[in-house]
């Protein structure tokens, strides 16, 4: 079974390195985009799995992303995981109460960044 992952980061280098560590896992089809507007056209074309999101980005941060996402019905039920280095408890919980699946670390460990997605999709 092939799962789609989307991932949205304005940072190239920070995109290519998720994607070669994604692309490790043969059931996984990867894209990635570097703009909150990009992310929304993507996920509303390729209807992914998981969309990975970077929080702070230029013109759409992550949060207006995901705002953008709920309110299409195209998208609406598409799981969104927040990548950020702000991790401080409160933080996470007003990314979760966003309607987030979750929140992974920046910066994330290539090795350990499949199994953190596995963990979501079956979440």
């Amino acid at each position: 079974m092939s799962c789609r992952i989307l991932y949205v980061d304005d940072e190239a280098d920070i995109r290519e390195i998720a994607e070669m560590a994604l692309e490790l896992d043969p059931q996984f089809s990867v894209r990635s985009c570097g703009s909150g507007r990009d992310g929304i056209a993507q996920a509303r074309d390729w209807q992914p799995d998981l969309i990975l999101l970077d929080v702070m980005m230029p013109e759409l941060d992550g949060s207006a992303v995901l705002g953008q996402l709920r309110a299409d019905p195209a998208t609406e039920a598409i799981p969104v995981v927040f990548i950020t280095a702000r991790t401080q408890a409160h933080e996470v919980a007003h990314l979760r109460a966003l309607g987030a699946r979750g929140v992974i670390a920046k910066p994330f460990d290539p090795m350990l960044l499949v199994r953190q997605v596995r963990d979501f999709l079956d979440g």
